[in-house]
This record gives structure tokens, sequence and C-alpha cells, in this order.
């Protein structure tokens, strides 16, 4: 059985921008769940999820050979993992993990600042 990658991809957004704080937005040329304007997961250009994690899970991750760590013009990184279509049973625990990280490391939005009255 095929797996269409878009799909799953697009079933697990829909559970994220339920999300007050969740949009989507530009990252590497594809479009990205974010949180407070951080982006948590998207799909790379090669069909497979892209999702920040801490740089221990993103090894473990990798360890356990479904996954392996993004790279980036030859340049491993560190909080950034990959996991391809072949493992999207993954992808729905993947991106709640990563958006428990990144909701808990981005700051909440400010509130405007209002003018000085008088």
């Amino acid at each position: 059985m095929t797996i269409d990658a878009d799909e799953v991809f697009e079933e697990i957004a829909a559970l994220y921008l339920a999300h007050e704080d969740v949009d989507i937005g530009p990252m590497f040329g594809s479009e990205g769940l974010r949180v407070r304007g951080k982006v948590f997961a998207f799909q790379g250009h090669r069909g497979g999820l892209i999702a920040k994690l801490p740089e221990a899970r993103v090894t473990e991750l990798e360890a356990g050979g479904r996954a392996e760590r993004m790279v980036m013009r030859e340049r491993a990184m560190r909080e950034w993992v990959f996991v391809g279509a072949d493992a999207a049973d993954l992808w729905p625990d993947v991106v709640a993990e990563a958006f428990a990280f990144v909701d808990e490391i981005t700051p909440p939005a400010r509130p405007l600042a209002r003018p000085p009255s008088g």
C-alpha cells in the first residue's frame, strides 16, 4: 500500500491549525506549521517530515533507524529530524513532540504597547 505523504501531513496539520497560536508559514521553500511564528514541522523536498525536537530526541530517533538528522548544506542540524514517508506512522507522534518542544521554548506574544495618555 502506497502512502500519500501530502495527505498524511495535511491531516496532521488540520489538527494543529485548530490551536489559536498555530498557523502555516514559509520554511525552506515549503509551508510549515508554526506556533507563535516559530516553525515546528514541515514537509521537505523529499516528501518526508522535518520537525524540530530536542537534540537528544533527534539522536534517539536516528539511532532507531527510521529517521535521520536533517542535513542542510552539508551541516547536520542539531535539533531537526527528517522522517521519511516510509515511516509516516511516526509522523503524528513526532509532530506532537515538535509542537510541545517549540511551544515550550517560544515566548508568548507580547501585548501591543499602549501610547502614553495625556
